[in-house]
């Protein structure tokens, strides 16, 4: 691995550290510490969600035309004054403005350390790097919810102050990290925009790209059906009809970074050289039995224990397939992007991901009230991913489906294709 590539990788770790540091806590800096109650609690993670949904829809062009270094940086400076903004702030409308800029710096910066993980590999090499961001991501999250909890006391509004202190610090350091990147080729600036497309026809060539558009619809019902759910429905679902403890859900949180930690680079050797579409319908099935598991749980028919052993091995199994879409749907956006256009189809499927996590919590009142419909809705939702999958795979190159075809080889994006409505991108091998 080259130098560009561990400190992006290190770019990565640092963004997630800044996210597990400070947003399981901000619940109780806003509502309990500055004292504004739980409506302007919510209203905080609301404008947290709400600054992504905002900024990610002009990311991408962005990227494109001035490169994702540039974009990195100033999400980190965006983000490092939201941050610092807010542990200074105890009134609701500056907490509400700093979460929302702090919102839209984390998430512009997603879509964009992407793109340089893209321009620093080989679709060869991509699946093994977007595995090792993942797992730099998980290790960030862990390690920032663990030193953030002993810096934190309800008792002391200053340790909150210092919390998000360090936190504005750290993304000044990733922008610092990210400034020394060379990046191993130039976007072509002039090219970035196709000639004839105005004002969002970056989005029209995306909208008729079929296998683009069948992967965000993929990839909104995987996003909604697992991370949508951990903190919210499952999590309601465990509380109410498992009669899970907060501390048999900590466990089974811990047992999903677990799980995601060790089988992480187990699991790439196997799925590195197969199709990505089975993959992901192999995820669709491992995911209909942690769903399965979970409604086990809530049934009362055995004892506490085997209640919350069931329950965590739900998290632990959702963890496996996790550490099998890392390797794969990333790497799969960036393998069907024209030339020029990366960033657009980064930010588009980082836009996708937040709309399913923002979401996620309509699954809450099912998951609390008519449990066992719930886990049946997406007992069925898991095998529809399956279905999507294989259906996705029709629509893909052997190449985009399995880059282990090409071997050594390098593929040059060519650009788009129009035909029959679907924005292909040509391949050009050489070798």
């Amino acid at each position: 691995m080259g130098a560009a590539m561990r400190r992006i990788q290190a770019g990565n770790a640092l963004t997630a550290f800044g996210i597990g540091f400070t947003v399981p806590f901000l619940y109780i800096y806003v509502a309990q510490v500055r004292g504004l109650g739980s409506m302007a609690a919510t209203s905080a993670f609301v404008a947290f969600a709400l600054g992504a949904l905002v900024a990610l829809p002009f990311t991408g062009r962005v990227i494109d035309r001035r490169g994702p270094v540039p974009v990195v940086m100033g999400a980190a400076v965006a983000a490092s004054a939201g941050a610092l903004s807010l542990g200074l702030s105890s009134g609701v409308v500056p907490i509400l403005l700093s979460a929302l800029a702090l919102g839209a710096g984390q998430a512009v910066m997603q879509p964009a350390l992407a793109t340089m993980i893209v321009w620093c590999s080989t679709p060869s090499t991509r699946t093994r790097a977007f595995a090792l961001q993942f797992f730099m991501q998980n290790l960030g999250l862990g390690i920032g919810g663990l030193a953030g909890g002993q810096i934190v006391d309800v008792s002391r509004p200053g340790s909150f102050t210092l919390l998000f202190g360090i936190e504005a610090v750290m993304f000044l350091v990733l922008a610092a990290v990210i400034a020394t990147v060379r990046m191993p080729q130039a976007p072509g600036i002039k090219d970035a925009v196709p000639k004839g497309q105005g004002a969002g026809g970056g989005w029209a060539r995306l909208l008729r790209h079929k296998a683009m558009v069948q992967l965000c619809l993929l990839g909104f019902v995987l996003f909604f059906a697992c991370y949508g759910q951990f903190e919210s429905g499952l999590a309601a679902f465990g509380t109410e009809a498992a009669g899970i403890s907060p501390s048999t859900l900590g466990f089974a949180l811990a047992a999903n970074t677990g799980a995601i930690v060790v089988a992480q680079f187990v699991v790439l050797k196997l799925v590195e050289k197969r199709r990505r579409s089975r993959v992901i319908a192999l995820v669709g099935l491992i995911w209909t039995v942690a769903w399965l598991i979970a409604g086990f749980s809530g049934l009362g028919h055995g004892s506490a224990t085997m209640a919350a052993a069931a329950f965590v091995s739900t998290y632990a199994l959702f963890g496996i397939g996790e550490a099998m879409l890392s390797p794969t749907l990333a790497p799969l956006v960036a393998d069907l992007a024209p030339e020029g256009s990366v960033g657009q189809y980064n930010s588009a499927f980082a836009l996708v991901k937040q709309m399913a996590l923002a979401l996620g919590p309509l699954g809450v009142p099912l998951g609390a009230g008519v449990p066992m419909l719930y886990i049946g809705i997406f007992v069925l939702v898991s095998l529809g991913i399956a279905g999507l999958a294989l259906r996705l795979g029709r629509q893909l190159s052997p190449a985009q489906d399995n880059p282990s075809l090409l071997g050594g080889r390098v593929v040059a994006q060519g650009p788009a294709v129009a035909g029959k409505g679907a924005a292909q991108p040509a391949e050009r091998v050489a070798v």
